[in-house]
């Protein structure tokens, strides 16, 4: 507007962390400038996820899927395959060990959601359920309320208000002017259900460029039976029509855009629980007997080395039914798209 640079150059001059910022829940302006924010901070740790989230503090996975609905803060000492339900069910991830590229943040920045990682201020204890400052000696417990701020790393006590990013303003005007640059790019977003895959074309996007079925597989309704058909080879038929609606509106929201859709990847001990969690009574909702049956299958199925073990193509050879059964959920979801309307694009 004030006429120092061209709107290409200007576009030259934003980093895409700066724009990876603008989409994620944040804490309010004046928020951020406020003595219930700058007097709160009680650690700093390492920018792994950006965003803003707000949340009750949470020390398992368990709990974590638990409890969703009321929005929670995953706290462990560092994270692994294990924990992805409740990472996923959680509305932010902090952890004391690990830096950037650990476990917690990558998995955090691919969902889109907010995480501090690697906040050696705090101690945490996953047996009490608690973590303490060190510099202040303040111990936290389950159920406290924090917020986290994954753009800086700062971790705060208590709520503070967040924002829902909006595309008008000066941000659409950035993301238009990108839009009209003339050039071969094209913005693909990675989504895994209707909602996401909605949020990106109102963002931009030209497609999805990767949808992780996995990701389909870990809501708290739907684990369980994802873990009977593991151990006992049953309902993939149920499994199968949740695949299908999750597919259709994928597809009805890209209505002829690009999909590619990566078929069930990781190892599956990583939708299994830990051995520590198993109960009798948690081991009987498996349809186990006996806990320790359940324990040694588990462990049967644990891999330490996945990336050299059954995922991907290996995976398919093993149990053949789960690509079948993904394939055909795909098929059938487009198939019921023009079943619809005979001018559908999936």
């Amino acid at each position: 507007d004030e006429k120092l640079c061209t709107q290409e150059e200007a576009l030259l001059k934003v980093e895409p962390d700066h724009v990876q910022q603008m989409l994620h829940p944040t804490f309010a302006p004046d928020a951020l400038k406020s003595a219930i924010y700058l007097e709160n901070i009680i650690a700093v740790g390492l920018a792994g996820g950006p965003g803003a989230a707000v949340g009750k503090l949470v020390f398992s996975t368990k709990l974590a899927e638990e409890q969703s609905a009321v929005g929670v803060i995953l706290v462990r000492e560092n994270t692994s395959p294990e924990d992805v339900g409740g990472m996923w069910a959680s509305k932010g991830i902090l952890t004391s060990r690990g830096g950037v590229t650990s476990h917690a943040a990558v998995v955090a920045r691919g969902w889109g959601k907010p995480c501090v990682c690697g906040c050696d201020d705090l101690i945490i204890n996953e047996q009490a359920r608690t973590f303490t400052v060190k510099e202040t000696g303040e111990i936290y417990k389950e159920g406290d309320v924090i917020s986290l701020n994954g753009s800086t790393g700062e971790v705060i006590r208590g709520a503070v208000p967040t924002s829902i990013p909006a595309l008008d303003g000066s941000f659409g005007r950035l993301l238009q002017w990108a839009d009209d640059a003339k050039d071969n790019l094209k913005v693909l977003a990675n989504a895994d259900s209707g909602p996401d895959a909605k949020k990106a074309r109102e963002l931009g996007a030209k497609g999805i460029g990767l949808c992780r079925t996995e990701h389909m597989f870990f809501s708290p309704e739907r684990l369980p039976i994802v873990r009977q058909w593991i151990l006992h080879n049953k309902g993939i038929d149920t499994i199968k029509q949740f695949q299908r609606g999750d597919f259709r509106e994928i597809l009805r929201e890209m209505d002829g855009l690009p999909v590619t859709i990566r078929l069930l990847d990781p190892p599956l001990h990583e939708f299994l629980p830990k051995t520590s969690e198993v109960t009798p009574e948690f081991a009987k909702s498996l349809n186990y007997d006996d806990p320790k049956k359940l324990i040694h299958d588990i462990e049967e199925l644990h891999e330490e080395n996945p990336m050299l073990g059954l995922r991907g193509c290996r995976l398919a050879i093993w149990r053949p039914e789960l690509t079948v059964m993904q394939t055909e959920a795909i098929l059938n979801a487009a198939a019921d798209l023009i079943e619809k309307d005979a001018l559908a694009k999936p």
